[in-house]
């Protein structure tokens, strides 16, 4: 599995960065190649996106939420992958947000995607629209702030 660790600050405070976070059917605003993402209950999201070309749907489930800290995820179907996004509070108008992601190349060309650096600039850009996204709104889309706790018979990734 091949992992990706990227970082952006926002000029927000850390509850409306997570706030935004959390409104995960907005994800196709900033989040390149994402076409849809629909949140069928509180820990279970469907993603439709357009990956080297070709539609590419799965689901994921949130296996941990702390609001203001963290969002933990995996995928159910489709490529593997998992990770966390955590929110640093820097100062009361700035919030760190960093995201750590383990995900499994299937196909030649995401195989190839992969060597030449195109999913790790993919996350960075997608990063760099979600600060443009809300620090341009100044407020969140809206919030969901209850918490799903991490359970040790639920494993993150495959």
């Amino acid at each position: 599995m091949e992992t990706i660790e990227k970082s952006v600050e926002v000029k927000v405070p850390v509850r409306t960065a997570y706030n935004q976070w959390t409104q995960f059917e907005e994800f196709p605003k900033f989040m390149d190649g994402i076409k849809e993402v629909r949140q069928l209950d509180d820990t279970h999201i469907h993603w439709h996106a357009a990956i080297g070309g070709k539609d590419e749907e799965w689901d994921a489930e949130i296996t941990e939420q702390t609001p203001d800290k963290r969002v933990a995820w995996r995928s159910t179907s489709g490529s593997h992958n998992a990770g966390v996004v955590t929110f640093h509070h820097i100062d009361d108008m700035t919030t760190r947000v960093t995201l750590q992601m383990g995900y499994e190349p299937e196909k030649m060309t995401e195989k190839i995607g992969d060597m030449l650096g195109v999913f790790d600039r993919r996350v960075e850009g997608d990063l760099e629209n979600f600060k443009k996204f809300i620090e341009e709104r100044g407020v969140e889309t809206g919030s969901w702030r209850g918490d799903v706790e991490h359970s040790s018979d639920r494993p993150v990734g495959k």
